[in-house]
């Protein structure tokens, strides 16, 4: 019975209820993914093996493969998820900013408080991000170019507003702001600053990049 009321679900909707094997495989790749980021913050890229994962996954190294190419692909995979939702909660708080500097602020805010709680893995992800053979993938993953643009529309927002010269939305300051918000992120993982003090520190970051464009 239970079967038939599926089925005419699916018919009414339209949508076709996913099969047996499609719900195995999600749960599977689910599985993995958990396990994965647990070890990535654990033991770091270079420490967690597919082995690892799998064991902690409850399952065979073969069934992650069949789910993922490699390591990379994994580790990828969990990032850009990740980074997804970052660009999501910098675009919210950028909505909140009183003019370019503030907005700015609230950006970098909203990423430090992110990966407040999983620092491990953020240390991971710059570890991979400058690996010669991961590196550039997770660099020019589509979410980094989101926040790139999220930054330079922040910078653009300013010139039309009159707050910065013409020509303060350059890619050049835009990356320089964005590396200047990846920097921090040194002070957190090794020396153990709270979001607060790398708010402060961003804040400075900030006006010193803006010094040279803004309107008097």
């Amino acid at each position: 019975m239970m079967h038939i009321a599926q089925i005419q679900a699916s018919d009414e909707t339209g949508v076709k209820a996913p099969t047996r094997r499609a719900l195995a495989k999600q749960q599977t790749r689910a599985k993995v993914l958990a396990a994965a980021r647990r070890l990535f913050s654990e033991q770091g890229y270079e420490g967690a093996t597919i082995r690892d994962i799998a064991a902690a996954a409850g399952m065979s190294t073969g069934a992650v493969f069949a789910n993922f190419a490699d390591k990379s692909d994994l580790f990828r995979e969990i990032m850009t998820t990740d980074m997804l939702a970052l660009a999501e909660a910098m675009t919210e708080a950028a909505a909140q900013g009183n003019g370019v500097e503030d907005s700015l602020q609230k950006v970098f805010a909203a990423g430090y408080r992110f990966y407040q709680t999983q620092l491990p893995l953020a240390r991971a992800a710059f570890s991979v991000g400058w690996s010669p053979e991961d590196g550039p993938a997770l660099r020019n993953a589509p979410p980094v170019q989101t926040m790139l643009n999220l930054i330079s529309s922040q910078l653009e927002r300013g010139v039309q507003g009159g707050e910065l010269a013409d020509g303060a939305a350059s890619p050049l300051r835009t990356q320089m702001l964005f590396d200047a918000y990846l920097s921090n992120y040194d002070h957190a993982i090794f020396q153990g600053w709270a979001p607060e003090a790398l708010q402060e520190r961003s804040r400075d970051q900030i006006r010193i990049l803006l010094a040279g464009v803004r309107r008097s």
